[in-house]
């Protein structure tokens, strides 16, 4: 498993505009196969992709299992997703991807610190 620049790239460019959630119950906000499913048929790969901190490199691109924990609902990030992702990279040993979630994290700190 890898980090996804893409979706570090547009997690900053969500929070640069607004577009994110600070206290969501993830189990119950996370997207359903379904959702992803129709964001796919609907966006195309490249902007499904954007929406998942982690990259399986053993998979093709076209392959939508290739993109692992989501990070919002493709309306809006999740702090509360970011905090899954993060919590899995630490289990699976990937601090590459922990450190970007952590990094992400770390702007909603700043924002609701004021």
């Amino acid at each position: 498993m890898q980090l996804n620049p893409l979706a570090v790239q547009k997690a900053h460019q969500l929070i640069d505009h607004g577009l994110f959630r600070i206290s969501t119950p993830w189990q119950r906000i996370q997207p359903t196969p379904n959702a992803a499913q129709k964001y796919l048929i609907a966006n195309g790969t490249e902007a499904y992709s954007a929406w998942f901190l982690a990259v399986d490199p053993s998979l093709p691109e076209d392959d939508p299992a290739r993109y692992q924990w989501p990070i919002g609902d493709f309306n809006a990030l999740h702090r509360s997703g970011l905090i899954a992702a993060r919590d899995l990279a630490h289990k699976h040993q990937l601090p590459d991807i922990a450190g970007a979630a952590e990094d992400i994290l770390f702007l909603f700190d700043r924002l609701t610190a004021c």
